[in-house]
């Protein structure tokens, strides 16, 4: 790796394209237009993936290449993971060759993976007495938010350090959107709980439209009743378009990875003594559509359950998708 000269982890300033270095662990479908915006943005990036061939748009463009999560930390002013399961944090984290192995005393490390406090908590420990600085900011807008640099993003950690990253975090987020939620864990709980939120909307949508078309009601109809009623949600409104005007499940996101979301939120919920029955529930059905349709199948499968049970496919009619599609715009 070329020797580099870059900000010091210790300094309060914020760090500012063109000058800071921002090294990046796992350039998967949301890592990739993660770091295609912090590269627009002006920050120069290192980076690792298990895929060296993931980085190569942004080697292109000037990214440089650590084949070690070690090196990253080593080269960068903040490292930042974006990585599928709370295991693969912890192995890049605290692994032989891991970020712990090369982040610089008062160096900082921000996992914006969906994660669990535990694995942070951890690391915080271990690398107490260099002073380590770790932030948890997991994310939510899927994809097309990291492609289009809209994520919300959710902030657990110290006020100070937060700040001194906001250029870091707008670069990526949407900066209405960037919420400091509290200290540390308390961003991976309140993704886990909007995670958990969103999916319980989706079960309960595919029964109610299953249940009232398989009546004789309108499907179109239907949902219009729903948005003008007290039980309107986004998902109602906006989320369930992809499926019933393209017959979209959202392959974006597997379900092998919200089964791993929804273990994750009940995991949190036993932990602190909180019955989770409907969100077990809703847990179960989600495992049921993995197991039938496979672990890549789309995070809104779960509808395909209920359709399959009425022999209906959920679809508005080619003219109203239109007008829903200008509606979700």
């Amino acid at each position: 790796m070329t020797a580099t000269t870059h900000v010091s982890a210790t300094e309060t300033q914020a760090l500012t394209p063109g000058t800071a270095r921002i090294g990046f662990i796992g350039l998967g479908n949301m890592g990739s237009g993660m770091t295609r915006n912090l590269q627009a943005a002006g920050f120069q990036l290192i980076v690792n993936d298990v895929r060296k061939e993931s980085a190569s748009g942004l080697l292109a463009n000037g990214a440089e290449w650590a084949d070690t999560a070690a090196a990253v930390a080593a080269g960068s002013d903040v490292v930042i993971t974006m990585l599928p399961t709370p295991k693969h944090v912890e192995a890049v984290a605290m692994g032989p060759g891991g970020i712990l192995a090369g982040l610089p005393d008062g160096g900082t490390w921000v996992d914006m993976s969906t994660s669990v406090p535990e694995v942070a908590n951890r690391v915080r420990e271990a690398g107490s007495a260099l002073g380590v600085r770790v932030l948890d900011a997991p994310v939510s807008g899927m994809s097309v938010g990291a492609a289009n640099g809209m994520l919300q993003i959710f902030i657990g950690g110290e006020a100070a350090d937060v700040e001194r990253l906001r250029p870091v975090f707008e670069a990526m987020g949407d900066p209405e959107r960037i919420l400091h939620v509290g200290g540390h864990g308390a961003g991976y709980a309140v993704k886990l709980m909007i995670n958990q939120l969103w999916f319980s909307h989706l079960v309960a949508t595919a029964e109610v439209l299953s249940t009232g078309v398989k009546a004789g009601v309108d499907l179109e109809v239907l949902r219009q009743a729903l948005i003008a009623s007290p039980a309107n949600s986004n998902f109602v409104q906006n989320d369930v378009l992809s499926i019933l005007n393209h017959g979209d499940y959202d392959e974006g996101f597997a379900i092998a990875l919200a089964c791993k979301d929804l273990g994750l939120s009940v995991d949190l919920a036993r932990s602190v003594g909180v019955p989770m029955e409907l969100s077990g529930l809703v847990e179960q059905l989600y495992r049921r559509a993995k197991a039938l349709y496979g672990d890549n199948a789309g995070e809104m499968t779960p509808v395909k359950l209920y359709e399959d049970a009425i022999g209906v496919q959920l679809r508005t009619s080619p003219t109203l998708a239109a007008g829903n599609a200008a509606e979700g715009a």
